[in-house]
């Protein structure tokens, strides 16, 4: 009597990615792991036995768009897991939503995967799955998010990652050094470091040494650059706060190891608004090392994030972060309305700033910079620079500088028929800018 082989589909897993580059890596990890075991990916609900949602909880627009990121899952799909930061505040989420399956925190990978196994068990052995080394992701082929830690030890006064996320938890080199060599041997072109904190990288570790292909690396943020340096691809750097070790990575953007490039979140620049805020507050300071980085390196660019309407923030302050933006000249900017996050201190702060005269400080931030955005970009035309192109199509392509985040920042259009393809790096000769892009042709080959 012959055995008979009874094949059973393999379940099938949903993904709704919010908030951050971080969330977007803790998605990667959720749907790596599933995979690994046997599941498929869904590309829609009706497909989807199960659906996770990997919610934001930062603001309360946030939490409203998560909310409302569950509700059409559950409306859809009906069989919905949630988890990421939002998840911390569980009874909020089922208090709106109780049809939920099961409800975990940030980067709570297992219980993640338990709950899939609750609802839709893994079909066959995980053994006979194949997933490439890199894992799964969620980004194009050409570039990749490498997270280099969790959580925070900063106690800004309109955040609460640290109640979300918990103290700073670095990885060892070695771990971020070889996830980033699959990555490069996959095919990315650039890696985009992330953390909450990427300068304060290895302080929990005592900067410890690791062993990268037979050398040691320490767990500290300018030899953690060097070494990505290596691995031949763009590596950009975000969330950079400006301590004074900062300046010991211009040298290597000045000699192309790492792209000139910081994302550099100021909030601010009044020193009593930053006091507020209990952030570094010696903005003449931090304008001087602007001017030193720049002198060192000449084509650094600067991206940095800005709130307005923080409480207390008076005209007076708000002109001087007008000020400060015109003689900083950063490169790439971006600005937000004061919300109130539940639990954090800044929410007992007197002087709350009225929402009509929040957007009116917003429009005027945003024409402020717009006009240093524009200056700036202009100073490019006639340059050839390095573009990696992010999408074609048959009227041109569409890709990115140096100074260039994806999805953030701005892009460099290619407006005719050419050769080229997603994922290649190539020469472009600028010949327009706007206020946020730039325009060129490809340069000869």
């Amino acid at each position: 009597m012959s055995k008979q082989t009874i094949e059973i589909a393999p379940a099938k897993v949903g993904m709704v990615s919010l908030g951050c580059p971080k969330a977007l890596v803790d998605s990667e990890r959720i749907i790596t792991k599933l995979r690994a075991e046997g599941y498929e990916l869904s590309p829609d609900y009706e497909g989807a036995d199960v659906v996770i949602v990997n919610t934001c909880g930062f603001l309360d627009s946030a939490k409203a768009e998560s909310l409302e990121a569950i509700g059409e899952a559950l409306d859809e799909n009906g069989r919905v897991i949630v988890t990421g930061c939002m998840g911390v505040d569980e009874d909020l989420i089922r208090e709106q939503h109780p049809d939920v399956l099961a409800v975990t925190g940030p980067h709570q990978y297992e219980q993640v995967v338990e709950a899939v196994h609750d609802v839709a068990p893994p079909a066959h052995d995980p053994f006979l799955d194949l997933v490439p080394p890199e894992g799964l992701r969620l980004t194009p082929r050409h570039y990749a998010y490498l997270k280099i830690s969790e959580g925070c030890n900063n106690s800004c006064s309109f955040c609460i990652i640290p109640s979300m996320r918990g103290k700073l938890a670095s990885r060892p080199a070695a771990k971020v050094l070889y996830e980033a060599e699959r990555l490069v041997k996959a095919g990315v072109k650039e890696l985009l470091v992330i953390s909450q904190d990427t300068s304060a990288y290895g302080v929990d570790l005592k900067y410890a040494e690791s062993r990268w292909n037979g050398r040691p690396v320490k767990a500290k943020f300018v030899d953690l650059a060097e070494a990505l340096s290596d691995l031949g691809v763009w590596v950009r750097l975000h969330y950079v706060y400006p301590y004074p070790h900062v300046d010991q990575v211009i040298p290597l953007m000045a000699e192309g190891k790492i792209l000139p490039y910081l994302d550099i979140p100021y909030q601010h620049a009044s020193p009593s608004v930053l006091k507020r805020m209990r952030r570094p507050g010696n903005q003449e300071k931090t304008l001087d090392r602007i001017q030193a980085w720049r002198r060192d390196c000449l084509d650094l660019a600067i991206r940095s994030t800005f709130i307005v309407g923080f409480p207390g923030e008076t005209e007076e302050e708000f002109q001087f972060l007008l000020d400060w933006l015109s003689e900083a000249q950063l490169d790439r900017v971006g600005c937000f309305k004061y919300e109130p996050v539940e639990g954090a201190t800044a929410n007992g702060i007197e002087g709350a700033v009225a929402d009509p005269v929040k957007q009116e400080r917003w429009e005027r931030f945003m024409a402020h910079q717009q006009k240093i955005s524009e200056q700036r970009l202009a100073a490019k035309v006639g340059r050839t620079l390095d573009v990696l192109i992010d999408s074609v199509d048959g009227e041109g392509a569409i890709g990115r500088c140096y100074a260039d985040a994806p999805e953030i920042d701005g892009n460099v259009f290619i407006d005719e028929p050419c050769d080229v393809h997603v994922g290649d790096m190539v020469k472009v000769e600028i010949d327009e800018a706007g206020e946020y892009d730039l325009w060129g042709k490809l340069a000869a080959r």
